[in-house]
């Protein structure tokens, strides 16, 4: 278990609560909501060059009533902004297009004590955009969101069969963002995890995070595949706390759906 400071190339950690994750009304092209970015650098290995740099989303923005997005401090620093990624609604769905590595989250979405976030995850074309696989998932524990002092966990899956259990911690530096990792950090490997038929091919993946008096789980349709103790995720430098909001992470140049995002207690 490793704090550095550096921008993952991974995504991002449920009866409905407030006005429900999939709240009702589409935006007007523009993004709502959107919290400043900062700009300096930040890991953001990809994106800073490599071989998939983070595209731009044509007609980007945020079209779904009462959510917000952050992206990375990194991406922010390369010249990228939120509109460059795109979270709209496809009847039940949510549909997220990413540009930059995006976080989106409903403020109105709380979740505490003991719970479990879960959701479905569609990538139509696996790799569509990227010439190895990116991450998406569920984020949960969020806490001063949109801030340098922001804080919460993901818990993403891969379409090769891995997955990765990350997180945004407070960061002394507005231009940076501080990402921690928890093992095995990324691409932890399971037979639970769906693996696309090739490139270009479609896979899902049912995703859910659950915490516990003493624990938190990642489960991937429906395997655990990660178990660790409260104690090493709520600690400095890490989750300020598991209460908090709930969302969804999007590594960046993805394309995939969500549905059934949701909060059982």
């Amino acid at each position: 278990m490793r704090l550095f400071t550096g921008s993952a190339c991974a995504v991002v950690f449920v009866v409905s609560v407030g006005a429900g994750p999939f709240a009702q009304g589409a935006g007007q092209g523009q993004a709502q909501g959107a919290p400043p970015q900062g700009a300096g650098r930040a890991g953001g290995r990809q994106a800073a060059g490599g071989p998939d740099p983070a595209r731009i989303v044509p007609g980007g923005g945020i079209f779904v009533a009462g959510w917000v997005g952050k992206i990375d401090a990194a991406e922010a620093a390369n010249g990228q902004v939120l509109t460059n990624s795109k979270l709209s609604q496809d009847g039940a769905a949510l549909h997220v297009e990413t540009g930059p590595a995006t976080t989106y989250w409903n403020p109105a979405n709380k979740a505490s004590g003991n719970y479990t976030v879960k959701a479905t995850f569609h990538e139509p074309k696996y790799q569509a955009f990227n010439s190895h696989p990116h991450p998406y998932g569920i984020m949960i524990g969020g806490n001063d969101l949109g801030t340098p002092q922001q804080s919460y966990m993901y818990c993403g899956a891969y379409g090769n069969g891995t997955f990765i259990v990350r997180g945004f911690g407070a960061s002394e530096d507005a231009t940076k963002d501080t990402v921690y990792s928890i093992s095995p950090g990324r691409a932890g490997a399971n037979d639970a995890i769906h693996k696309a038929a090739g490139t270009g091919q479609p896979v899902t993946q049912d995703i859910a995070v659950t915490v516990k008096a003493d624990s938190v789980e990642c489960s991937i349709n429906g395997t655990v595949v990660g178990t660790y103790p409260k104690a090493e995720v709520v600690t400095a430098g890490r989750l300020k706390s598991t209460d908090g909001i709930y969302g969804i992470r999007f590594a960046h140049n993805t394309d995939a759906t969500v549905t059934g995002l949701t909060l059982v207690k």
